[in-house]
């Protein structure tokens, strides 16, 4: 079966002739449908652009990056717009959400832009919100809703059209510790029952363990990986702190 994401030889360069620095070096790897894969590594590691050039937010310097069959290194602006509505989903640390919405219509926008009829909408809203449990915000703006409600409709607005990928930056960076807890155990929840792929960038441990496998960046290139497989949660958070340790410096600023 063809992978949802394949990362080939991809390399990033910034600046100009005599200043250039490699952001990313020669990165490969593959997601196949339904996996959750958590990405980490210092500030300035590459990480957050690998992610920029995975989600057509960047373009790659050399190498190809195919999504679900298709090649995004190669695409044109218009074709690219319309495969980042079709194909990807994005979780951001800042929500991203409309003001002026409610989270029922938050997370309807994009199945309006799909000229969805509304008995199917309304459908679909209801049965994203009852998975992540914000049932009962889906009339509230987001001025009246906490951070983790905030954050859950931001996940349910991305699921909603069954990307073929789920992309999270830093998706607990604005949350308290109980929020992040629900989110993540939210996170699982999309990935098991709906069998959602997610590739998500975080520095923190804690999220991180809750990913089935870890790619850990440094200096542009993939450092270490690690597969949960068996372990539970705790003993995975724990392997994921040993590779950390191993990527040197400060453990603290690492995550």
């Amino acid at each position: 079966m063809e992978p949802i994401l394949k990362v080939e030889n991809v390399e990033k360069y910034y600046g100009k002739k005599g200043t250039i620095s490699k952001a990313v070096d020669n990165i490969s790897f593959e997601v196949e449908k339904g996996d959750f894969i958590g990405v980490m590594g210092p500030s300035g590691s590459g990480k957050t652009t690998l992610l920029n050039c995975i989600s057509t937010i960047d373009h790659v310097s050399t190498g190809s990056i195919v999504i679900n069959g298709k090649d995004i290194t190669r695409m044109k602006a218009d074709a690219l717009d319309a495969f980042r509505r079709e194909e990807l989903g994005f979780i951001f640390q800042d929500f991203n959400l409309l003001d002026t919405l409610t989270a029922y219509e938050n997370i309807a926008v994009a199945l309006t832009i799909q000229k969805r009829k509304l008995a199917e909408i309304k459908t679909l809203v209801e049965t994203v919100a009852k998975k992540l449990e914000i049932t009962g915000v889906l009339n509230k703006f987001p001025y009246e809703m906490s951070g983790g409600q905030k954050q859950r409709v931001a996940a349910a607005r991305a699921i909603i059209t069954e990307p073929s990928l789920i992309l999270a930056d830093e998706p607990t960076g604005a949350l308290d510790s109980k929020s992040a807890r629900m989110l993540l155990e939210s996170f699982e929840k999309l990935n098991k029952e709906m069998r959602a792929t997610i590739l998500m960038v975080t520095h923190d441990a804690f999220t991180a363990s809750y990913a089935e496998r870890i790619l850990f960046i440094k200096d542009g290139k993939i450092f270490n990986e690690l597969l949960r497989g068996e372990n539970s949660r705790k003993d995975f958070f724990n392997r994921i702190m040993e590779v950390v340790t191993l990527l040197g410096g400060d453990v603290n600023h690492v995550l």
